[in-house]
């Protein structure tokens, strides 16, 4: 039977009073009685069945056991500290927690993010990537979250970001080794760069294209579009492109298209949060501000004169 845990507010004077060798000094800190102090101390050691304190004519001193358990109780104290602080405390607000999909942020929120702190400096950003497209439930460990996928999510407000098409990318140098009357079929026998986790893949396009049964003689896979794109722009393959995050690279000449006809993708990038989470006092600005920016976009029609 496992043993009784103390009551917390025993640990505490414990813990006070190892660090000071004193019952004065951890009682003014926990502003407490001496003899409050006094009394907590010997329920835990009751409870506990040792002693913990060598009581001494000036001080204390830890027994082998007290000076066992100090450690532990400290450590523990200190853990439910920052965590109560960093889940409930003032410090909370100060930080938006923001998960992304990892290429939609290096392709298409990076480079806009410093013009979002710029007009908002008051609002701190925590970023961490989301590499897994399938990584989609709108989890407490975040306040908002970019993801990849169908939109259909009941427990998520989700707000569409891209309307992308596909159309397979490769390097210039690549494409010069191509058939000057390279088709979709004998794309079939290139080195074609296959993304984990998307639908909308290399199937889709071919079955649009009107291969639906297309066997591929070779290729590899990648866990993630940065990677595959990477690949791609040192001559190692051709990648699937989607508009809204190569066209920094197709206007730059690191990747050229390949074909004149896009593919509409049947999936895309949105910006969720959970419907059971209350909304971070910053949430809204950074939600709005998104927004406006891929309005932009769509008036803009920006991503679309550098991939077409």
């Amino acid at each position: 039977m496992k043993k009784r845990l103390p009551p917390l507010n025993w640990l505490r004077s414990f813990e006070a009073a190892a660090r000071h060798l004193s019952f004065t000094h951890a009682s003014q800190e926990l502003h407490i009685t001496q003899a409050a102090m006094s009394q907590q101390i010997k329920g835990l050691e009751s409870q506990l069945g040792t002693a913990l304190f060598v009581r001494l004519p000036r001080g204390l001193q830890l027994t082998d056991a007290g000076a066992a358990y100090m450690p532990v109780v400290h450590d523990a104290i200190e853990k439910l500290s920052e965590v109560t602080e960093e889940l409930f405390g003032q410090n909370r607000t100060k930080l938006l927690n923001i998960r992304i999909n990892l290429v939609f942020f290096i392709h298409w929120l990076a480079p806009r993010l410093e013009s979002f702190m710029a007009k908002y400096p008051e609002v701190n950003l925590k970023v961490t990537s989301n590499i897994w497209v399938n990584n989609r439930h709108g989890s407490n460990d975040c306040d908002i979250e970019v993801t990849y996928g169908n939109g259909q999510w009941p427990h998520l407000t989700a707000h569409r970001l891209t309307w992308d098409t596909l159309s397979p990318v490769c390097s210039k140098q690549y494409a010069e080794r191509l058939p000057s009357d390279i088709s979709s079929e004998t794309l079939l026998k290139e080195k074609l760069l296959h993304v984990i986790g998307y639908e909308d893949g290399w199937g889709h396009w071919f079955a649009s294209m009107g291969l639906p049964y297309a066997e591929f003689q070779q290729g590899s896979q990648y866990d993630t579009l940065v990677n595959a794109l990477e690949v791609a722009i040192n001559h190692g393959g051709i990648a699937l492109g989607r508009s809204s995050l190569v066209k920094r690279y197709v206007g730059e000449g690191k990747l050229v298209r390949l074909f004149e006809t896009d593919v509409t993708t049947r999936e895309a990038f949105y910006l969720v949060r959970s419907n059971s989470r209350a909304l971070h006092p910053h949430a809204q600005l950074f939600i709005d501000w998104i927004l406006l920016e891929v309005e932009r976009d769509s008036s803009n029609n920006d991503y679309r004169d550098l991939y077409n």
